[in-house]
């Protein structure tokens, strides 16, 4: 290893370190959480910078994103125990089914009804900055990316509408736990939504043994989620190894040559944020007081370019800052990571369509078209993985559908990750926000959220 790159390393532990003796006694995470964001930017800046000083980062990088993806993995690892346990007891707690339908349709219609709203949005910020394919360069990179989008897409168009749906229904339970298919965590929560109903069933006919279930799910779910928050004490160094990663390896030459579509994309996300935060206000709920308990969620999301890695840190928030009921947060973030990710599957589908249709001579303004998009866009939007790379499954289902080509998705490669991380966090704030105004409207329908110990 060269000596510069062992100082760097070097370096890196000391921030680690620092960053440990300043957290510990803390009660809560999101000061360390910021902190570690800062470190991130200004160690992963110093790596950006001393490129040009003759030093070696690249040596630095893998050890620092072993930490960042390490932490990630773990969070993979809590998602399935987590939504399974916890829906299930959602649903052993729910006096009546009645409920969980109305949770359902709450969370569903919002997250749908946002995507609609994201992608009018989409559409309008490709207008007004002027974007399109034509024009756009392609390299060495996308011309390689072009080959495997090119075989990625006869998977995709070949599945109709009620296979999507179809595929959302769990075959195997043990190859879902395993989150081996894209709607795995949809799978598994309808798997815990049938096994609560069961229970009730057992509870109704046989009260004693009804009475043990309860108490399994019941001794399952602390267990489990004294996991989670073990786990979760490691956030401030996931976040501070991810975002060095990422500035470490950011090309600014590529963000400058897309400078346009880089600028829309963030105004289109920074305006659906404005519609989050208008949602909540006309419901009677404060903005501030919302963002000011969720930003370490969307700090991680950001850094991660992962809703379903998210959605153990977006459940225990909804809770424990929220006060969202446990069914109502569970329902959200799991249906939130696959089902109406308005950034991955709402804006970036229909800017691309735009950029296409524009320079083909369509009138994207024409209310057949743009009608026709918008519905295509939240049918698309079911079971979009909700892992970096979904706005690129997202695209592969909305274009062909709209008779596009998919080319455009390859040649945008080289600032996907930049885009990616503010998408993230706005797919991961729309299911929040889907919980908190499911609470909201809700109110006593459903059990509250209880202080789980550990």
């Amino acid at each position: 290893m060269h000596i510069s790159s062992f100082a760097f390393l070097l370096l890196f532990i000391v921030f680690i370190y620092g960053l440990f003796r300043w957290q510990r006694g803390r009660d809560s995470l999101a000061p360390a959480v910021l902190a570690g964001l800062i470190l991130g930017v200004i160690f992963g800046g110093t790596l950006q910078l001393s490129r040009g000083w003759g030093a070696a980062p690249a040596e630095v990088i893998p050890w620092v994103e072993m930490i960042g993806d390490s932490y990630v993995n773990l969070l993979y690892l809590l998602v399935m125990p987590l939504v399974l346990t916890s829906i299930l007891v959602a649903v052993v707690k729910v006096s009546h089914t009645q409920a969980l339908g109305k949770i359902s349709i709450s969370v569903l219609g919002v997250l749908l009804g946002t995507t609609a709203v994201a992608a009018l949005i989409g559409v309008a910020m490709a207008e007004l900055f002027g974007l399109s394919a034509a024009g756009l360069v392609e390299g060495s990179r996308e011309a390689a990316r072009v080959e495997v989008l090119n075989e990625r897409i006869g998977k995709v168009t070949d599945l109709s509408i009620p296979e999507i749906i179809t595929s959302f229904v769990p075959r195997n339970i043990f190859l879902d736990l395993t989150g081996a298919r894209s709607t795995s965590v949809i799978a598994v929560v309808i798997f815990a939504v049938l096994l609560g109903l069961a229970a009730l069933a057992v509870r109704r006919e046989f009260p004693e043994e009804g009475a043990a279930i309860e108490r399994f799910v019941h001794v399952a779910q602390v267990w489990v989620m004294k996991l989670v928050r073990l786990v979760m004490a490691f956030t401030p160094y996931g976040v501070m190894a991810l975002v060095t990663g990422l500035i470490a390896k950011s090309s600014m030459g590529d963000i400058l040559n897309l400078l346009s579509f880089v600028l829309a994309s963030f105004t289109a996300i920074g305006l659906m944020f404005l519609v989050h935060g208008l949602l909540l206000l006309f419901n009677g709920i404060n903005p501030l007081h919302y963002f000011t308990k969720v930003w370490p969620v969307l700090v991680f999301a950001f850094s991660s370019r992962s809703s379903a890695a998210t959605i153990p840190l977006n459940v225990e928030t909804q809770v424990d800052q929220l006060r969202t009921s446990p069914a109502i947060a569970n329902f959200s973030a799991s249906f939130g990571a696959t089902i109406g990710q308005n950034g991955c599957a709402g804006i970036y589908p229909a800017m691309l369509a735009v950029m296409v249709a524009v320079p083909m001579g369509i009138n994207v303004w024409d209310p057949v078209w743009i009608a026709t998009l918008v519905a295509v866009v939240m049918i698309s939007s079911f079971g979009i993985a909700g892992v970096g790379g979904g706005a690129t499954f997202a695209a592969l289902v909305v274009l062909p559908a709209m008779g596009l080509p998919v080319t455009i998705a390859a040649l945008l490669i080289s600032v996907e990750p930049l885009i990616d991380m503010a998408r993230t966090a706005l797919n991961v704030n729309g299911a929040m926000t889907a919980g908190t105004l499911t609470q909201r409207w809700l109110g006593d329908e459903v059990p509250g959220p209880e202080v789980v110990e550990g």
